[in-house]
């Protein structure tokens, strides 16, 4: 069961006194060696981070504190930008030799649209080679074409497995083997999620093997398709135990996004070149009983949702998708934190279970046209506690009601089963997740129980 912000029974097992057992992935063992002497000058980018200006290259400063911690993001940024200028002779050892600069590009990323543009500069064979050193990197940095991304973070991962099993067989210390078994059982369950489904590709776009895993599974081409829905996770939602659940309600979530295209005649799709793509996103730490009441991981997640939202728009420009959120509980106050910035819009954005966040109505969301839908199941004890701020079921809020109390289907003619309580809005055959389908694809319109907000005095 897909769990989300209070279940009524969970049983939560703390485990104390194990060492970091932890194997990182294969290329972060090389330490920097020479510092960079040139780096480019700096944009801000919309996240407020730098953005790379390969045009433009100045000294890089040398002092302490912030601006230590910026010349050393310029320092990255300027490894990255650099490459391109390396004979391909030498291209594997400056690579090894600067891969401390490289990694720091995931701690204070560029932006995504520099990035791309960067990419774009580099021949195959420096890019093909860039993999191979650097996996990690690549596949976690926005602005990367996704089926690189897919390449390298499946390269990683095979190393990091291969690496962990290395090292259990000559660990002596029990609570290190402990830890090693429960990293191996996590990227094995990240690795068993990516076996495809009736011929649709799957692909590991982030991939954060640490304590405490990240990592997004892609259903469908998310470099062509036309519609394009990200999920967001609430409370208990580790990579671990959760990652193929999420990938199966992305499954089911395209499944069901395809053959309403094609039933309804709109930008449809083939077997062989799909037009949808569902993102199973847990990009960040989601919470546990003792850190729910706080938002610093919800703040965390905003920043990473945020970063993949833009990502996306960044690859997209040319032909931007339809891009929606659907959020879960802690989940949806996370994405109501990215969309409450003015950094990134979305086209639709539906919230299940939600505890809210300081936005008071849809006007303050990053959301066109006040596109937000919220779906609210009984006995659900999250649903108008406002805990974080707002209730978007209240009636100000403005937002648009989405059933989730079971139906029938007047275009499937199939009896849809009602949610019930906190976990039950993405479980399979719901009105939810058939509303989910339809927002995800433009039809909102054809939402069951669509209008205002659930409890709002007159209809639209």
């Amino acid at each position: 069961m897909l769990v989300g912000f209070a279940a009524a029974s969970i049983v939560t097992s703390v485990v104390t006194g194990l060492t970091g057992a932890f194997v990182m992935p294969a290329e972060s063992a090389h330490a920097a060696v020479a510092p960079v002497a040139a780096v480019p000058s700096i944009e801000q980018g919309s996240l407020g981070r730098a953005a790379i200006d390969p045009a433009s290259i100045g000294d890089a400063p040398t002092s302490s504190g912030s601006a230590g911690a910026a010349a050393a993001s310029r320092s990255a940024a300027a490894v990255f930008s650099s490459i391109q200028a390396v004979d391909p002779a030498a291209l594997p050892g400056f690579l090894s030799a600067h891969a401390a600069d490289l990694h720091r590009l995931l701690v204070d990323p560029p932006a995504a649209a520099s990035v791309s543009q960067l990419w774009k500069l580099l021949d195959p064979a420096r890019q093909a080679e860039l993999v191979k050193v650097a996996p990690h990197v690549v596949g976690n940095l926005e602005g990367v074409p996704y089926d690189v991304r897919g390449k390298a973070n499946r390269l990683d991962l095979e190393r990091t497995i291969s690496a962990a099993q290395k090292t259990l067989r000559t660990e002596r210390g029990k609570a290190a083997r402990v830890e090693l078994k429960r990293q191996l059982t996590t990227l094995g369950n990240v690795k068993a999620a990516l076996v495809k489904k009736d011929g649709v590709a799957r692909t590991l776009v982030s991939l954060d093997a640490s304590d405490e895993a990240k990592a997004s599974i892609v259903i469908g081409d998310l470099s062509t398709a036309s519609y394009v829905s990200v999920l967001v996770p609430g409370m208990y939602m580790a990579v671990g135990e959760q990652i193929q659940a999420w990938s199966a309600v992305a499954q089911d979530l395209y499944d069901q996004q395809t053959g309403f295209l094609g039933r309804l005649g709109g930008a449809g799709t083939t077997k062989h070149t799909p037009r949808v793509a569902v993102v199973a996103w847990i990009g960040y730490q989601t919470p546990v009983l003792t850190n729910i009441g706080g938002l610093d991981l919800a703040r965390q997640g905003a920043d990473s949702l945020e970063r993949t939202l833009l990502g996306i728009q960044s690859l997209r420009v040319s032909n931007p998708p339809y891009l929606s959120v659907l959020a879960h509980s802690y989940g949806s106050t996370a994405a109501l934190l990215a969309l409450e910035r003015g950094t990134v819009k979305v086209d639709a954005l539906a919230l299940m279970g939600s505890p809210g966040s300081d936005a008071q109505s849809v006007k303050q969301l990053g959301v066109r046209g006040g596109n937000v839908f919220v779906g609210e199941a009984p006995m659900d004890p999250i649903v108008n506690s406002a805990f974080f701020g707002s209730d978007p079921g209240s009636p100000s809020y403005g937002a648009k009601r989405m059933g989730v109390g079971g139906a029938v289907d007047p275009i499937t003619h199939r009896t849809l089963t009602g949610s019930s309580g906190h976990n039950e809005y993405f479980s399979a055959g719901t009105e939810c997740m058939r509303n989910l389908a339809l927002i995800g694809i433009d039809r909102g319109d054809l939402v069951l129980g669509g209008g205002s907000s659930t409890r709002a005095a007159s209809s639209r």
